[in-house]
C-alpha cells in the first residue's frame, strides 16, 4: 500500500476495506510461487504502477487506482450475452457496481460527499478524458494492462495474426496521454517478445 501518512484515517480504512473485499476473489493466481487474490493482486499493482508514474498523486486518485476492480468476480461476464451488446452492458454494470461498493466502503471510513463523488466518477469513468486525473487513470490502467497482463492474453490468442494484434495494439495505446506514452517506455516493464510490436505501433501512429 502506498503511504498514507500524508492523508487522514479515512484513507488507510478506506484502502484496507477495499483490500479486504478484494481478498475474498475465490480467483486465485500464482506469481513466482506464492498465491494471490487476482483482483487484490490488480488493486496492488495498479497502486504501484501509479506510485510509479505520478508520485504525488492525489488522494482521490489513489482510491480510485485501488478500488478499480472491486469484487469483479461477483458480476460475470457469462452472465450476459456473448455479444458485443452484451460485453458493453456487463462493462457497464461492472463500473457502476465498483462505484457504488466503492462509496460504500469510503463513507464508512469516514469520507464525506465530496471525496466519494470524486472518486466514484473516476471509477465509473463518469469523467471526461479531458479531466487530468481521469486521464491519469487510464494510463495506469494501460500501463498494468501492458506489464503484467498483454503476453498472456497474447498466449490466449495464437489465431490472431500480426495485423491484428498491431490493431488491438493502436486501439489501446490511444486511450493513452502523450506523458503516458514516454511512461509506457520508461515507468513499464514491457514484455521483451512484444517489445519490437508495441514500437513499430507507436512509431506508426506518431508517438516515439
Amino acid at each position: 500500500m502506498q503511504d498514507s501518512s500524508q492523508f487522514g484515517p479515512a484513507f488507510s480504512k478506506a484502502m484496507t476495506a477495499f483490500d479486504a473485499r478484494n481478498a475474498q476473489d475465490p480467483n486465485r493466481v500464482d506469481v513466482d510461487g506464492m498465491e494471490h487474490a487476482k483482483e487484490l493482486l490488480y488493486a496492488q499493482r495498479m497502486s504501484a504502477m501509479l506510485a510509479r508514474y505520478l508520485p504525488e498523486a492525489s488522494e482521490a486518485l489513489q482510491l480510485a487506482a485501488r478500488c478499480q476492480h472491486i469484487e469483479r468476480w461477483t458480476i460475470s461476464r457469462a452472465s450476459y450475452p456473448m455479444t458485443r451488446p452484451g460485453y458493453h452492458q456487463w462493462r457497464k454494470n461492472l463500473k457502476a457496481y465498483h462505484a457504488q461498493l466503492a462509496g460504500e466502503l469510503m463513507r464508512e471510513a469516514g469520507y464525506d460527499e465530496v471525496m466519494v463523488r470524486r472518486v466514484t466518477q473516476l471509477v465509473s469513468k463518469d469523467a471526461s478524458l479531458a479531466d487530468v486525473e481521469m486521464q491519469a487513470l487510464e494510463d495506469v490502467i494501460v500501463m498494468v494492462f501492458v506489464e503484467y497482463y498483454l503476453e498472456e492474453f497474447v498466449e490466449q490468442h495464437p489465431e490472431y495474426d500480426v495485423p491484428k494484434w498491431k490493431d488491438i495494439l493502436r486501439k489501446t495505446l490511444r486511450k493513452v496521454s502523450p506523458e503516458g506514452h514516454q511512461g509506457l517506455l520508461t515507468k513499464v516493464n514491457l514484455p521483451q517478445a512484444l517489445v519490437p510490436l508495441i514500437q513499430e505501433v507507436m512509431q506508426e501512429e506518431g508517438w516515439l
